[in-house]
């Protein structure tokens, strides 16, 4: 039995922290898992930025609510879903997932949490699980499913390595010369057509 287990932000939505980095003046903000292979200190730092700025979730959220899905991603997702069990594992938090599942159609998705005070200011974050992209592929596979996973950053190279089909999407030219053994991938149609060859 084969499961899917594509990446969010990159693959079927844009960047979040671009997005509000664009929203917000703040440069720095665009630093995201292609830049930085470590989410530990990624997000902390980011944490760290939003003090310093004074920007809690309610800012966030106001530019979310205005990002859609990447052109062809829903109607990617529906041929897929109709094909296959689809997850979405990602390292967002379910405070910034929800609008976008929506406007995907409510597909599965795995994610993290943020501790968020009562003035609305994000102090930190729960990871599900660590190295989650990689662990639930594991867990997937120990109860009997076979794993396809796409993803575009650092952080989803344990989870698509570990499949037994992975494939890069529309991904850096940094990565891809790191690990020129992955396909990679720039359409919908390509990596549909990938997937289905392995189904």
């Amino acid at each position: 039995m084969n499961i899917v287990c594509l990446d969010l932000e990159g693959v079927l939505v844009p960047e979040i922290w671009i997005a509000f980095s664009k929203a917000s003046g703040i440069p720095e903000l665009k630093r995201t898992t292609r830049d930085e292979p470590d989410y530990d200190k990624l997000m902390k730092w980011r944490i760290g930025i939003l003090k310093e700025h004074g920007l809690g979730l309610k800012e966030i959220q106001d530019t979310i609510r205005t990002i859609d899905p990447l052109p062809g991603a829903k109607e990617f997702l529906d041929e897929l879903r109709s094909l296959t069990q689809v997850i979405i594992i990602s390292d967002t938090f379910t405070q910034f997932a929800t609008p976008l599942m929506e406007k995907l159609g409510w597909p599965t998705i795995f994610c993290n949490s943020l501790e968020v005070a009562d003035n609305g200011e994000i102090t930190g974050f729960k990871m599900r699980i660590e190295n989650s992209k990689y662990a639930t592929v594991k867990a997937l596979q120990s109860i009997g499913y076979d794993t396809i996973a796409s993803g575009d950053s650092y952080n989803d190279l344990a989870m698509i390595e570990a499949s037994k089909n992975g494939y890069l999407f529309r991904t850096t030219d940094k990565i891809k010369e790191d690990y020129p053994h992955l396909q990679a991938f720039e359409e919908y149609s390509d990596l549909l057509a990938a997937i289905k060859d392995v189904l």
